[in-house]
Protein backbone atom coordinates (compact mmCIF):
# COMPACT_ATOMS: atom_id res chain seq x y z
CA UNK A 1 0.00 0.00 0.00
CA UNK A 2 3.20 1.97 0.99
CA UNK A 3 4.22 1.64 -2.92
CA UNK A 4 0.72 3.12 -4.53
CA UNK A 5 0.79 6.00 -2.50
CA UNK A 6 4.47 7.26 -3.39
CA UNK A 7 6.78 6.54 -6.09
CA UNK A 8 9.34 4.57 -5.52
CA UNK A 9 12.15 7.09 -4.42
CA UNK A 10 9.90 9.06 -2.05
CA UNK A 11 9.03 6.43 0.32
CA UNK A 12 9.75 8.24 3.40
CA UNK A 13 10.88 5.13 5.75
CA UNK A 14 13.71 4.09 2.80
CA UNK A 15 15.00 7.57 2.91
CA UNK A 16 18.76 7.32 3.78
CA UNK A 17 18.33 4.47 5.39
CA UNK A 18 21.58 2.57 6.67
CA UNK A 19 23.37 5.50 5.41
CA UNK A 20 22.13 4.96 1.56
CA UNK A 21 22.44 7.91 -0.43
CA UNK A 22 19.41 6.84 -2.52
CA UNK A 23 16.07 5.65 -1.94
CA UNK A 24 15.76 1.65 -2.01
CA UNK A 25 12.35 0.89 -1.77
CA UNK A 26 12.36 -0.29 -4.95
CA UNK A 27 15.33 -3.38 -3.62
CA UNK A 28 12.70 -4.76 -1.33
CA UNK A 29 10.22 -5.30 -4.19
CA UNK A 30 12.61 -6.85 -6.92
CA UNK A 31 13.51 -9.45 -3.75
CA UNK A 32 9.99 -10.20 -3.50
CA UNK A 33 10.03 -10.24 -7.48
CA UNK A 34 12.00 -13.54 -7.16
CA UNK A 35 11.13 -15.28 -4.11
CA UNK A 36 7.28 -15.26 -4.39
CA UNK A 37 7.45 -16.41 -7.97
CA UNK A 38 9.98 -19.38 -6.88
CA UNK A 39 7.76 -20.63 -4.72
CA UNK A 40 4.54 -20.79 -7.46
CA UNK A 41 6.66 -21.78 -10.24
CA UNK A 42 8.08 -24.81 -7.64
CA UNK A 43 4.06 -25.43 -6.90
CA UNK A 44 3.42 -25.73 -10.35
CA UNK A 45 6.28 -28.04 -11.62
CA UNK A 46 6.24 -30.20 -9.00
CA UNK A 47 2.52 -30.84 -8.58
CA UNK A 48 2.07 -31.11 -12.96
CA UNK A 49 5.61 -33.74 -12.48
CA UNK A 50 7.16 -31.56 -15.29
CA UNK A 51 10.45 -31.88 -13.73
CA UNK A 52 11.47 -34.64 -11.37
CA UNK A 53 15.03 -33.65 -10.50
CA UNK A 54 15.63 -31.46 -7.69
CA UNK A 55 18.49 -29.51 -9.32
CA UNK A 56 17.01 -29.51 -12.32
CA UNK A 57 13.95 -28.07 -11.11
CA UNK A 58 16.17 -25.13 -8.74
CA UNK A 59 17.59 -24.50 -12.40
CA UNK A 60 14.70 -24.06 -14.21
CA UNK A 61 12.81 -22.48 -11.24
CA UNK A 62 15.49 -19.70 -11.07
CA UNK A 63 15.45 -19.52 -14.64
CA UNK A 64 11.14 -18.35 -14.47
CA UNK A 65 11.80 -15.87 -11.93
CA UNK A 66 15.06 -14.37 -13.61
CA UNK A 67 12.90 -14.45 -16.53
CA UNK A 68 9.79 -12.72 -14.78
CA UNK A 69 12.21 -10.01 -13.52
CA UNK A 70 13.96 -9.26 -17.01
CA UNK A 71 10.62 -8.76 -18.56
CA UNK A 72 9.59 -6.45 -15.44
CA UNK A 73 12.79 -4.27 -16.31
CA UNK A 74 11.90 -4.25 -19.94
CA UNK A 75 8.69 -3.06 -19.17
CA UNK A 76 9.74 -0.48 -17.25
CA UNK A 77 11.83 0.99 -19.76
CA UNK A 78 9.16 0.59 -22.45
CA UNK A 79 7.10 3.12 -20.39
CA UNK A 80 9.85 5.61 -19.42
CA UNK A 81 10.40 5.90 -23.26
CA UNK A 82 6.76 6.26 -23.31
CA UNK A 83 6.51 8.95 -20.80
CA UNK A 84 9.18 11.25 -21.54
CA UNK A 85 10.12 13.28 -18.79
CA UNK A 86 8.45 11.38 -15.99
CA UNK A 87 11.03 8.18 -16.50
CA UNK A 88 13.04 8.66 -13.52
CA UNK A 89 10.24 9.04 -11.27
CA UNK A 90 8.87 6.07 -12.45
CA UNK A 91 11.63 4.09 -13.01
CA UNK A 92 13.50 4.99 -9.35
CA UNK A 93 16.91 4.60 -10.62
CA UNK A 94 18.09 7.56 -8.45
CA UNK A 95 20.91 8.62 -10.89
CA UNK A 96 22.12 4.55 -10.24
CA UNK A 97 24.05 3.25 -13.97
CA UNK A 98 23.19 0.01 -12.24
CA UNK A 99 19.96 0.21 -11.36
CA UNK A 100 18.01 -2.95 -13.23
CA UNK A 101 21.28 -5.41 -13.14
CA UNK A 102 20.95 -4.53 -9.26
CA UNK A 103 17.20 -5.10 -9.40
CA UNK A 104 17.64 -8.48 -11.52
CA UNK A 105 20.46 -9.63 -9.06
CA UNK A 106 18.25 -9.26 -5.94
CA UNK A 107 15.22 -11.10 -7.77
CA UNK A 108 17.92 -13.92 -8.15
CA UNK A 109 18.50 -13.49 -4.98
CA UNK A 110 14.99 -14.16 -3.66
CA UNK A 111 14.52 -17.19 -5.76
CA UNK A 112 17.85 -18.48 -4.30
CA UNK A 113 16.81 -17.40 -0.62
CA UNK A 114 13.16 -19.03 -1.43
CA UNK A 115 14.20 -22.30 -2.92
CA UNK A 116 16.56 -22.96 0.63
CA UNK A 117 14.49 -21.20 3.13
CA UNK A 118 11.16 -22.71 1.68
CA UNK A 119 11.54 -26.30 -0.11
CA UNK A 120 11.29 -28.50 2.80
CA UNK A 121 8.62 -27.13 4.35
CA UNK A 122 6.71 -26.83 1.30
CA UNK A 123 7.48 -30.51 0.01
CA UNK A 124 6.24 -31.00 3.66
CA UNK A 125 2.73 -29.26 2.64
CA UNK A 126 2.34 -31.18 -0.64
CA UNK A 127 2.89 -34.85 0.97
CA UNK A 128 -0.07 -33.88 3.62
CA UNK A 129 -1.84 -32.22 0.11
CA UNK A 130 -1.09 -34.77 -2.25
CA UNK A 131 0.38 -37.20 -0.72
CA UNK A 132 3.25 -37.08 -3.26
CA UNK A 133 6.83 -37.82 -2.71
CA UNK A 134 7.56 -33.98 -3.47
Amino acid sequence: MVGGHYTYAEVPFFDGLFGAERNNYDKVGHFFQGFVPALLAREILIRKEIINGDVWRNIIIVSICLAFSAFYELIEWWVALATGEDAEAFLGTQGYVWDTQSDMGLALFGAIVSLVVLSVPHNRQLKSVIGQNA
